[in-house]
């Protein structure tokens, strides 16, 4: 349905001129019941045109009804409501119109049957036959004076006849009186008022009766309410004369009928005539009513449901537009405004609104200014902390991760954004620093200290790492679904710094301790072998075999000096690490021959086809490997049954992959007062050991960010193992 015609049925004139049209037209149809005349000539136009309105009215209604059953089907605001305001105007309109509907045609029935009663017809039949006597009595008295008279005009001359009949009138009183000849033409006449030439002539019809008896007396109308009675009578001729062999002449009387007795003769007949035809109509009557009363009642309940949904829709409108309104500022539009067109309660609802509207929109933007300056204080917060090389986490008193900044990611070697929300307890499964980190400072974070440090050493995808932490406690913020509370936590990578200390602080022992031992090796050595060359020739042989070995023993324990001090050379040398990528089964088998042919140890070799490549200094490699090989061979060469067991194998921490190579020994184990002090640089287990062996393996680990440690084995001995991380690039090309 087109838009326009929509908006024509809502507006308020079509409806307002069919109703209009209807009660003109019912009007009318009222009119016409009473006059028989114009029932029979306008009640069946009046009827259709009154059904042509009604149809289009209806037509009007059903259109309204039909876009209001189609707005609550849409559930668009205040359609319900328009419909169930409707159906209570059209039950209280209906009801009583019904009531009155059904009583009226009762009404209606029994007194139009009342107005037809026998005995008022017979009233009415008596007073007109009394009227009708009476006149008739009065016509027989004028008509035997009429005859007497003209028996006295008989033989009167044409000359004498208008004196004559002057004098007849005024004799008999009657208003005219005229003598007609054979051929009705005029003789004579005398008529009141005299100046009249003309008299009444009589019409044909009586003319008619008086030639077929001889005689006429009748009630004519007059005019208006008047009547006179006309008597015609022939006038005799004289016995024996010439005129009785002629037709006679005709003696015309008129006579009025008194005013009072015609007026009341003729209201008796108008009204029984009136009667009489109310008489033939009285069904057609009875049916025009029933129906006048029906299109009215018709027209009542159309115009009860336009009117129901009119007032509906103006009742409506303002809580539909509420409604549109409340919609928007749910939406988030604090725009949104009612128009003020009304004075009454509706209006001050639409007032008070607006109002509310424009203090929201007021807390709004100064909540919005608040949020503003909050996200600008958030992002330089945001900066500086991203800016920073120290981590930051922060968690709420439930432990559950709030933020972090680049630094902590960078040192957890894991992306954040994805734990937010989530508790660090929860997080084990997918980093192992994080579940570490958690693991190490779980007391400390229920701790009522406000603040606490601690040095935590974790083992991630990249190697060892020793980081500082710092906590403090988050003040409290009050309020429901506040996240104050908690604690930040601020930690430092200091793993590369340790390390570098460690590496500077031993390499200065190391170049101190070979420059002074160095320096007084070479001229002992030279003295010792001057010694034995002077003094030999001149001593006896015992002495001089005393003298050979004493001087061979100088320069063999000098040598031995001189490599420790190679040792603390080399352990005091800056590493230059040299990466590349190396088949680590391949490197350890290389090694191992070198060792193979050791009389009296077992060495056997148990490689892992999946550990593949690292990415590792192949000659730091090697030198940790003859290392270990070497301490492993040594602990067990003076055992019957000397066993060495070097396997490799892979194996996953936190879903990262590692490289581990096991060097296991059935010698005699480490002491317990060594067990950890065996990595550190002049500690050794072995008589005239130098103690860097394992400490310069230590070192080479931590450059590969590897882990090494030692464990007893049950069965006795000592197992070395070496974990190193399997590099993405190593393991993508393996």
């Amino acid at each position: 349905m087109p838009v326009e015609l929509k908006r024509l049925t809502n507006r308020a004139w079509p409806a307002v001129l069919l109703i209009v049209l209807t009660l003109l037209s019912v009007l009318a149809m009222s009119g016409a019941v009473e006059n028989s005349a114009r029932f029979s000539r306008h009640y069946i136009w009046l009827l259709v045109f009154n059904t042509v309105v009604l149809l289009a009215l209806s037509l009007l209604i059903a259109a309204n009804l039909y876009w209001a059953v189609r707005q609550a089907k849409r559930q668009e605001p205040g359609a319900r409501l328009t419909l169930h305001l409707v159906l209570l105007f059209i039950l209280i309109a209906l009801v009583p119109v019904s009531v009155v509907y059904f009583f009226s045609i009762r009404f209606l029935d029994q007194g139009i049957d009342s107005w037809f009663d026998v005995r008022i017809e017979r009233a009415l039949s008596d007073a007109l036959d009394l009227g009708r006597g009476a006149l008739t009595e009065r016509m027989h008295d004028l008509q035997r004076q009429t005859r007497d008279a003209a028996e006295g005009l008989s033989g009167v001359s044409d000359l004498r006849l208008p004196v004559a009949l002057v004098t007849l009138r005024a004799r008999l009183q009657a208003s005219e009186v005229a003598v007609f000849g054979a051929d009705d033409h005029i003789i004579a006449a005398s008529t009141d008022p005299p100046g009249r030439v003309v008299p009444n002539l009589p019409p044909a019809d009586a003319l008619r009766h008086y030639r077929r008896d001889h005689g006429y007396a009748g009630l004519e109308p007059e005019g208006g309410h008047r009547l006179q009675i006309r008597i015609l009578m022939p006038i005799p001729a004289p016995p024996g004369s010439v005129e009785a062999l002629q037709p006679p002449r005709m003696l015309q009387a008129v006579f009025q009928v008194p005013g009072r007795a015609s007026e009341l003769a003729s209201q008796v007949q108008d009204t029984f005539d009136h009667y009489q035809e109310l008489t033939f109509l009285r069904t057609p009557l009875k049916q025009s009513f029933v129906l006048t009363l029906s299109l009215v009642l018709l027209l009542s309940v159309l115009a009860a449901v336009w009117a129901a949904l009119y007032s509906a829709r103006r009742v409506v409108q303002p809580i539909r537009r509420l409604i549109d309104a409340i919609r928007r500022v749910a939406g988030g539009d604090l725009q949104a405004k009612l128009p003020l067109t009304r004075g009454d309660e509706l209006g001050l609802v639409a007032r008070s609104f607006n109002e509310m509207t424009a203090r929201l929109l007021s807390g709004y933007e100064e909540t919005e200014r608040g949020r503003r300056q909050l996200e600008r204080q958030r992002r330089y917060l945001q900066t500086v902390l991203e800016h920073l090389t120290s981590g930051v986490l922060t968690i709420d008193r439930n432990g559950v991760l709030r933020t972090a900044n680049a630094a902590a990611e960078h040192i957890l070697e894991t992306t954040l954004d994805p734990f937010y929300g989530r508790r660090l307890a929860d997080l084990g499964s997918h980093t192992q620093l994080i579940h570490g980190l958690y693991q190490a400072i779980a007391a400390r974070l229920i701790e009522p200290a406000d603040s606490w440090e601690q040095e935590v050493e974790l083992f991630g995808e990249n190697g060892r790492k020793i980081l500082i932490c710092r906590g403090a406690r988050l003040p409290e913020q009050p309020g429901e679904g506040s996240i104050g509370g908690g604690s930040v936590i601020v930690f430092d990578d200091i793993t590369a710094l340790i390390r570098a200390q460690r590496d500077a602080a031993w390499g200065e022992v190391a170049r101190r301790l070979a420059h002074e031992v160095r320096n007084p090796l070479t001229p002992i050595q030279l003295s010792a072998e001057r010694l034995r060359r002077k003094l030999l020739p001149h001593v006896s042989a015992a002495d001089a075999r005393i003298l050979e070995r004493s001087t061979d023993t100088i320069v063999q324990q000098v040598e031995s000096m001189k490599q420790l001090v190679n040792a603390f050379s080399e352990y005091a040398r800056a590493p230059v690490m040299q990466l590349s990528e190396v088949d680590f089964n391949a490197a350890v088998a290389e090694v191992i021959e070198l060792y193979g042919a050791h009389p009296g140890v077992s060495l056997t070799f148990a490689p892992t086809e999946a550990v593949g490549l690292l990415y590792a200094d192949p000659g730091r490699l090697r030198q940790l490997l003859h290392n270990l090989l070497k301490n492993a061979v040594e602990a067990v060469r003076d055992k019957p049954l000397g066993e060495v067991h070097v396997e490799t194998c892979v194996t996953q921490r936190a879903d990262q992959p590692f490289v581990e190579l096991r060097i296991s020994d059935n010698g005699e184990g480490i002491p317990d007062t060594l067990r950890g002090q065996i990595f550190e640089p002049y500690v050794s287990g072995k008589t005239g050991g130098s103690g860097l062996g394992l400490a310069v393996v230590k070192k080479i680990v931590e450059e590969h960010n590897g882990l090494v440690w030692a464990e007893p084995r049950r069965e006795g001995g000592t197992c070395l193992v070496v974990r190193l991380p399997r590099w993405r690039a190593a393991v993508g090309d393996a």
